[in-house]
């Protein structure tokens, strides 16, 4: 059977379609409504320390930081999520951003959000820009609500390749032909294997990258 597309193209979401970070308006918003402890709020700002200080390995900083959604019913997330969605996310979409994601969709490509964020997120991105399949981190849910576990491991880092490598395969794509546009050193491993990888807004590290691997690189 034909494909129905072409080739794929990968976006990243926080700070590449949007200029924000979604997770870190989320957390601002549960803990403004109730939802998020002082005490979590706190362990976040600790663990994000860690980060930048390099003591501690991100997969499991996140895996900790997701645990404040332990008793956390599905429901609520998803009223939650819509809101910040339509009340601020909306509005940080790089305008540049929809101009290439249309522009593949004319060239008969297949746009995919692969993120680490979650799929109440990347649903209502997926449902504004008309797009059939997204790839992002799960967590598990008991009795319709989040354990704080996650499913499988989170899409981040070389997860990203993994799930990257996987879906080409599965959908009987040339890795040479597909795209992914993203801006952090995190994003890297996926960038390596696609032919054409495209920088927005890079962080510093990404950004040497970058130049030293004559990518091109898109700041707007």
């Amino acid at each position: 059977m034909d494909k129905l597309y072409k080739y794929v193209a990968f976006f990243d979401l926080d700070k590449t379609i949007i200029r924000v970070n979604s997770g870190e308006l989320l957390v601002r918003q549960a803990y403004r409504e109730g939802l998020m402890s002082t005490k979590d709020i706190l362990k976040g700002i600790y663990f994000s320390i860690l980060y930048k200080l390099g003591l501690k390995e991100t997969n499991k900083i996140i895996e900790d930081m997701a645990m404040w959604m332990a008793g956390l019913p599905e429901v609520a997330l998803e009223r939650l999520v819509k809101d910040i969605f339509e009340k601020h996310l909306i509005s940080a979409i790089r305008p540049e951003i929809i101009e290439e994601i249309e522009y593949h969709k004319k060239n008969n490509a297949e746009v995919v959000i692969l993120s680490a964020t979650l799929p109440a997120m990347c649903k209502l991105f997926s449902a504004y820009f008309r797009l059939a399949n997204f790839i992002c981190s799960e967590l598990e849910i008991v009795d319709e609500k989040f354990t704080g576990r996650p499913i499988g491991q989170f899409c981040f880092g070389d997860e990203k390749r993994v799930r990257l490598d996987q879906y080409c395969r599965e959908h009987n794509y040339n890795q040479e032909d597909a795209y992914y546009y993203a801006d952090a050193i995190s994003d890297l491993s996926a960038l390596n294997v696609v032919g054409h990888p495209v920088c927005v807004n890079p962080d510093k590290r990404l950004a040497q990258c970058a130049l030293d691997k004559v990518w091109p690189v898109y700041n707007w």
